[in-house]
């Protein structure tokens, strides 16, 4: 399925990482179904994937909260992210988005904008041998507000001295989408995996 861009010229890309550049939301899923049950506690997969976004320190804050649990942060994130990467051998590229890293690299600027950390996007990226082609990752950490507020790409922006208006975010979630808007920034809505493959 091909991805049909906003009219340009655009001077930079702008990408989410997990679910746009990479097919790694189900690798997440299972990672935090599996680091979730040591502790009792449940992420149903809807809402997992309308959470698409959330950095992950905000996820389980938001289960403590939702389920009267007191699990704590740091220590589900670093047992999430284990499993994850043991899953890595597993990872695949989404195809379309791909496509445009490729035909695009070496012509504007590329950035990564991710709520995951940054030591899960580097592996994602890694993993599938294009870290090299991203001029810099803005990751959980890197900003105070996450999407859907604009900071994390107007960070991305500044960092590659490029105007808000002359980037081109390409997102999964409605949240990214909101967040590109909020920026100025045009956007290209990436489908989820069982969007792709309906039909």
């Amino acid at each position: 399925m091909k991805l049909s861009l906003p009219e340009g010229p655009f001077k930079a890309y702008l990408f989410d990482c997990d679910g746009t550049i990479v097919d790694s939301m189900p690798l997440h899923y299972i990672g935090w179904t599996q680091a979730l049950a040591e502790w009792k506690c449940e992420l149903a997969e809807d809402l997992f994937y309308a959470w698409g976004g959330k950095p992950t320190a905000e996820i389980v804050a938001t289960l403590n909260q939702m389920h009267g649990l007191q699990m704590p942060v740091e220590e589900v994130i670093v047992r999430k992210e284990a499993l994850y990467f043991d899953n890595l051998a597993q990872l695949q590229a989404v195809p379309e988005v791909l496509e445009h890293i490729h035909k695009s690299h070496g012509q504007i600027p590329f950035a990564v904008v991710s709520g995951g950390t940054r030591e899960s996007v580097v592996a994602s990226l890694k993993t599938l041998n294009l870290l090299e082609r991203f001029d810099t990752l803005v990751c959980a950490g890197d900003y105070l507000r996450a999407k859907p507020d604009p900071e994390p790409f107007l960070i991305a922006a500044a960092r590659l001295g490029v105007a808000p208006k002359d980037c081109l975010v390409f997102e999964d979630t409605d949240m990214g989408i909101q967040a590109a808007t909020a920026a100025g920034m045009a956007s290209v809505k990436v489908l989820q995996p069982w969007e792709r493959t309906a039909g």
